[in-house]
């Protein structure tokens, strides 16, 4: 079905299911949302396959030092 979605709508690029997962394993790090939560909403076995949305959470430094 998201595939099909993403012909009907012509994007430049093929679309497939997975696609949700990340964007999601995404949206929740750059929310701040602890890794080992996202690793067990998303059915994660192993932490690494969660890893990758924390180290490029644009926010994930913010806050650090602050008092």
């Amino acid at each position: 079905m998201v595939e099909r979605a993403g012909s009907l709508a012509e994007l430049p690029f093929p679309v497939h299911a997975h696609m949700l997962r990340h964007g999601t394993g995404y949206y929740l790090a750059n929310r701040g949302i602890d890794t080992r939560t996202i690793q067990s909403y998303l059915g994660h076995n192993n932490i690494q396959h969660t890893v990758r949305y924390t180290e490029l959470a644009s926010g994930r430094f913010q806050g650090l030092w602050d008092g």
